[in-house]
């Protein structure tokens, strides 16, 4: 266990969420923290749950929830391992600042997480990948035009080694169980909400990019600055624009994240049970 402790000085305005959950559940530290993004929402389905908090009914998570996110906090019981589960995040186009995305994130280190978990779904732009693998993230570009730490006390972290990628050896043959494939490689973040050009999409390529999507670098720097262990586990639920067949919807990302939902609760069992 996690020998942090509970912080409620660390965000006074989730103080009644905080005060909620530890009448229910206590106050002992969580072991860790998923946040679940597009095409994860069955991932951690049938997982015992000892607690839930629609965000809905919280004043301190922002308004509005995307298609595939069930916008609720949940505390899990997974292999003897506590964790909290966010299911559903914030994005920058939703009219919000990177700093206001990364709430789970900040909401994880007030309740004395030791180590985050983030998962999106994302469009493949290196060749090799297929929609149905997943991406272990390695490194980023953050292109939102934004940066979750501007205005904050001492901002200047080293995100050299942000990611960690060491249990890609576990990883791989959970996958290949799946008829999956993981990857290690590239995010790049952009604002959107509108999908990429095929143009930008080269653009990417040429940057260094292997996927694409419009979150999760945000929360990944918060909970470097936070002194927070982050992975980072992309689903690659389409190619990107200019190398799919046909249009790219966020009906398809959805339909690709159930196709996709076996293999992706295997891989976040084998992160809970190997990342100690």
């Amino acid at each position: 266990m996690s020998a942090r402790s509970w912080d409620f000085d660390r965000l006074p305005d989730a103080l009644p969420l905080l005060t909620a959950m530890r009448d229910a559940v206590g106050e002992e530290p969580f072991d860790l923290a998923v946040v679940l993004g597009s095409g994860w929402a069955e991932a951690l389905a049938g997982v015992r749950c000892l607690a839930e908090f629609p965000y809905q009914d919280w004043s301190c998570f922002p308004a509005g929830q995307i298609a595939g996110h069930a916008g609720q906090l949940r505390v899990l019981d997974w292999h003897g391992r506590r964790l909290l589960a966010f299911a559903g995040r914030w994005h920058c186009y939703q009219n919000l600042s990177a700093f206001h995305t990364t709430l789970p994130v900040r909401l994880a280190a007030a309740l004395g997480v030791s180590r985050m978990v983030l998962t999106c779904a994302t469009g493949g732009i290196n060749p090799q990948y297929r929609p149905g693998d997943f991406l272990l993230v390695a490194d980023h570009l953050n292109l939102l035009g934004d940066n979750p730490l501007r205005g904050l006390a001492v901002p200047f972290v080293d995100l050299s080694d942000l990611y960690s990628t060491e249990l890609f050896r576990e990883l791989a043959p959970v996958a290949r169980e799946h008829a999956a494939t993981v990857h290690r490689g590239v995010l790049a973040a952009v604002p959107g909400p509108s999908y990429e050009t095929p143009a930008e999409i080269a653009m990417l390529e040429r940057l260094g990019a292997d996927a694409v999507g419009m979150s999760t670098i945000p929360e990944a720097i918060m909970a470097r600055y936070l002194e927070m262990p982050v992975l980072a586990l992309a689903l690659i639920a389409n190619r990107a624009a200019g190398r799919a067949q046909g249009p790219i919807r966020h009906a398809d990302v959805l339909h690709s994240g159930a196709r996709s939902a076996a293999a992706a609760r295997a891989l976040l069992e084998a992160l809970v049970v190997h990342w100690q």
